[in-house]
């Protein structure tokens, strides 16, 4: 026994000791409270451009079928033409919606540019995680929802350790009750 725990202490002492501190900055330079903080702004740039390329589009295409001649007594498509404009206006701001990520993506690359290389790898380091973390999906039920797939609402520790729980009461629920 007392050979064993000899070389146990020789082996332990060969292997460099990491520690692993979850707010502490590590070797890319941000911290996980700071990347979650990039991560919402990220988020809200994103919903923010998405509402204002919406109007634009809608704006757009507003303009754009207000400047044609379209007879009002024929139908477009078969339907009623003030129908068809205001389904081509809609349209237009939901395609200018779907364009605002693209926008808020370039904005926020431009705004951290000197965190954006860090906020990358911590971010494949995040969603590393969360692949090893995320429950199975496939015994998931309307009376048993997996938590949150693919972590969009984690902004913070806190989030993280009550998605963590989140699982953990998913796995416990569909063993138990499949």
């Amino acid at each position: 026994m007392f050979t064993l725990g000899l070389y146990r202490r020789a082996f332990t002492r060969s292997i460099p000791r990491v520690r692993f501190n979850s707010t502490s900055a590590t070797t890319n330079g941000l911290s996980w409270v700071e990347y979650f903080q990039l991560k919402k702004q990220n988020n809200r740039i994103n919903a923010v451009s998405g509402v204002f390329t919406g109007f634009g589009g809608a704006m757009l295409t507003l303009t754009y079928l207000g400047n044609i001649e379209i007879d009002l007594e024929k139908p477009l498509f078969g339907f009623d033409p003030l129908m068809v404009m205001g389904g081509g206006v809609i349209a237009g701001g939901l395609l200018g919606y779907l364009l605002g990520p693209i926008v808020g993506q370039v904005v926020f690359k431009t705004l951290n540019r000197s965190k954006l290389k860090a906020f990358e790898i911590r971010n494949s380091q995040f969603l590393s995680k969360l692949k090893i973390k995320r429950p199975d999906p496939s015994s998931q039920s309307f009376s048993n929802p997996i938590p949150d797939y693919y972590g969009e609402r984690i902004y913070s520790l806190k989030d993280y350790r009550q998605w963590l729980r989140d699982c953990n009461a998913f796995r416990r629920k569909a063993k138990e009750f499949i």
